[in-house]
């Protein structure tokens, strides 16, 4: 097996050793993918053995990225890697979010289950272990909550110095809880997510610290793992669509990349469509997609779902190209229909965070224009834990939530405490 990283452009396609630490092409500025050359045995070897790893306790095994790694075997020393048991996510259906959209059944991949509470876990995970392997001492993350959660642990697990950037005020303080918690330096700037990514890279140039946002290629390789897991809970077994949030727009390339090599080495048999959902105030990817050209990025992005609050996402090549390939589509929702969807999803049983909500929004409002037909087999993905930002849900049960330009969201599915009375008699009243 040989690997190298190659730049993502197809007018360039200059490849580069794995062991440089650069994150776009130096030649020109496109992204960098890890691409590998390698014998792929019959299909039923890998998925015997995958299999098999469930049963094991050995920690790589246990993980729920790493099983997978015959399909990302750029790590040269396991020694290297850092295994929260990240992974093992589990599907759930949601039938009263089914009814609600208007299809015959969703089923949710719950990222949230992760170890700091995101799919930010199955990335980080990789990202930490390229780090260790070029000898980093310090990683950076720009943040606005579960990228920052989840670096902080793993690079705190495995001797590395976590450092974490984020804009000032617009963080949920249940993921910046958690940066703190697991020992990241923590510097709060008065700027927009874009405008502190373009900081971060130059001081991470200058002072020798590792980068490890979605911009890094290892990130993108250990969230293909989602999808690998995906296919493997439904016994390879390809659904009609995979629908999932959009902000930086990492995951949905990294699902494309997966899905292609998934293919390329016989493990599904074709590739589900693929679709982004945005939320209204932050959709610069879905405002390209009706109208092809020049990428415009949104200098003043806005939505509570803060985990897709992305004006500038460095993802949008890799992604457009997912979305061409899987003759997929790009949708954007409104801040009560996210605020809604969300309410509708944890009456299941099951709660996410704001962002991860878009999924279900936009299945509803696809289903509605005749893109989802109501028989079709879809999975959406949960992006983040319930108790990412409890705030926002106590805000919006109480009445309380209001948009980002100040209007109110209606509780349409709104559960309001009731404060009583010490009198059982009174509460049994209120009971009946």
């Amino acid at each position: 097996m040989s690997a190298r990283l190659l730049c993502f452009n197809s007018a360039c396609k200059k490849t580069y050793g794995l062991t440089e630490v650069i994150y776009n092409c130096p030649e020109c500025g496109g992204l960098l993918e890890v691409e590998y050359t390698r014998a792929i045995p019959e299909p039923a070897v890998w998925k015997k053995l995958w299999r098999e790893r469930r049963m094991s306790n050995e920690p790589l095994s246990q993980s729920g990225v790493w099983r997978y790694r015959e399909l990302f075997p750029f790590v040269e020393n396991e020694a290297d890697i850092v295994t929260l048991r990240e992974g093992n996510t589990p599907l759930l259906p949601g039938p009263k979010a089914a009814a609600y959209a208007g299809v015959e059944s969703v089923v949710f991949k719950h990222q949230g289950f992760n170890p700091s509470g995101s799919f930010k876990d199955n990335g980080m995970t990789a990202g930490v272990a390229q780090a260790r392997r070029l000898g980093m001492k310090r990683v950076a993350c720009v943040s606005t909550g579960n990228t920052s959660a989840s670096m902080a642990a793993y690079a705190s697990a495995g001797g590395l110095e976590p450092m974490i950037f984020i804009p000032n005020g617009n963080i949920s303080y249940g993921k910046l809880a958690q940066a703190l918690e697991y020992g990241a330096r923590t510097f709060q700037v008065e700027a927009n997510f874009d405008q502190i990514l373009a900081l971060v890279r130059i001081l991470a140039e200058k002072l020798g610290i590792y980068l490890l946002n979605s911009i890094n290629p290892f990130r993108i390789e250990g969230q293909k793992s989602i999808v690998i897991e995906m296919m493997d809970q439904r016994d390879w077994n390809v659904p009609d669509w995979i629908v999932l949030p959009g902000g930086n727009l990492g995951n949905v390339s990294a699902f494309g990349k997966g899905l292609r090599e998934m293919l390329a080495a016989g493990l599904i048999t074709k590739l589900p469509r693929l679709a982004v959902i945005q939320a209204e105030g932050a959709s610069p990817f879905y405002e390209f997609m009706q109208h092809p050209g020049e990428f415009t990025a949104n200098t003043h992005p806005e939505t509570l779902a803060t985990a897709i609050k992305i004006g500038d996402p460095v993802s949008w090549p890799k992604a457009w190209q997912e979305i061409v390939t899987t003759n997929g589509v790009v949708e954007k929702v409104t801040e009560q229909e996210i605020a809604d969807a969300k309410a509708v999803i944890g009456a299941c049983g099951i709660g996410c965070e704001p962002a991860s909500a878009a999924t279900l929004a936009g299945i509803k409002k696809l289903k509605a224009a005749g893109i989802i037909a109501a028989h079709a087999d879809i999975v959406a993905v949960l992006t983040g834990n319930v108790l990412k930002d409890p705030d926002y849900i106590y805000r919006y049960h109480t009445g309380a939530l209001e948009a980002p330009d100040g209007s109110p969201i209606t509780p349409t599915f709104g559960n309001r405490p009731v404060v009583v009375p010490n009198d059982p008699e009174r509460i049994a009243d209120l009971i009946r």
